[in-house]
């Protein structure tokens, strides 16, 4: 089946990426659902949702394993991104985890490498396993993961920090921490900005404000959630498990949002005031 088309945005690199994605967080951790989840992911790249995230964390590599399989011969289709844990985020720790990774995703290469959030190795320590992974083709693009605007600061002024491509952090219409500085930093330097949890694992579903919305506008509260989202170029990673969801929140990518009601978003689920700690979950 022929990938469906979707809007993009772009990486520093100028590369385009899909504006919605898929996460994986908490599959391949049940085998009586793994014939469900593999269908979804499947659905999601036939629908344009070919960016694909997972990380060694994730079901202690259940999750990459399941996208290993999912995927199978269509990974020329996929932007694929894992994530290295901080306890092994060393030099030669980074180069032999992502390593690892790949072995169970069943490729020679991701086309995102993330530091999943910061530890005790110095980044300059990771860096430079990330640019051994460059050099041997294994890795495409890297960046990080639940990095507030001190540490942006400090990796973009290491040497070679400015090819940080993706901050992937916490974001959605209950979570605007980083309106006030991260986000407007990211921009101001071209990196971009990844939303994991942008339905705040469903919590943010039973939202009032949201579900008005979405009934005023004939659409389901997920599809809000998601276009806010995308209204903000970030991009999206929702997690489904289910064909049936993997539908749902592709049809978020063709929602706009009236001013009217992005309005009221705003002051029924305003931005923060002043500056506050990047929330992760």
């Amino acid at each position: 089946m022929a990938t469906a088309v979707m809007r993009t945005v772009p990486l520093p690199s100028g590369e385009e990426i899909p504006v919605l994605g898929q996460g994986t967080w908490f599959l391949g951790e049940g085998p009586n659902r793994r014939a469900d989840e593999i269908a979804a992911l499947r659905l999601g790249l036939d629908l344009g949702m070919t960016v694909v995230d997972t990380a060694e964390m994730y079901g202690d590599g259940a999750a990459e394993e399941l996208v290993g399989e999912a995927i199978g011969k269509r990974r020329s289709e996929v932007f694929l991104v894992s994530k290295v844990l901080p306890g092994h985020a060393s030099r030669r720790g980074t180069v032999s985890a992502c390593e690892d990774s790949l072995r169970r995703l069943g490729t020679d290469r991701l086309d995102l490498y993330l530091l999943h959030w910061r530890g005790r190795f110095p980044l300059e320590d990771t860096l430079a396993g990330f640019a051994d992974l460059v050099a041997a083709g294994k890795i495409r693009h890297w960046g990080v993961s639940n990095l507030d605007v001190a540490d942006m600061t400090e990796l973009t002024s290491l040497p070679g920090g400015d090819a940080v491509a993706v901050d992937q952090v916490l974001y959605n219409l209950t979570r605007r921490g980083i309106e006030w500085d991260l986000l407007p930093w990211c921009r101001q330097d071209g990196v971009t900005v990844m939303a994991y949890s942008p339905i705040e694992q469903g919590r943010l579903l039973r939202a009032e404000p949201l579900r008005a919305v979405a009934q005023s506008l004939g659409v389901t509260p997920v599809q809000v959630a998601l276009a806010w989202v995308l209204e903000q170029g970030v991009v999206a990673i929702p997690r489904s498990g289910r064909p049936e969801h993997v539908r749902e929140n592709r049809d978020a990518a063709d929602l706009t949002i009236p001013p009217a009601a992005l309005a009221l978003l705003d002051e029924m689920l305003p931005p923060p005031g002043g500056p506050v700690p990047l929330e992760v979950l």
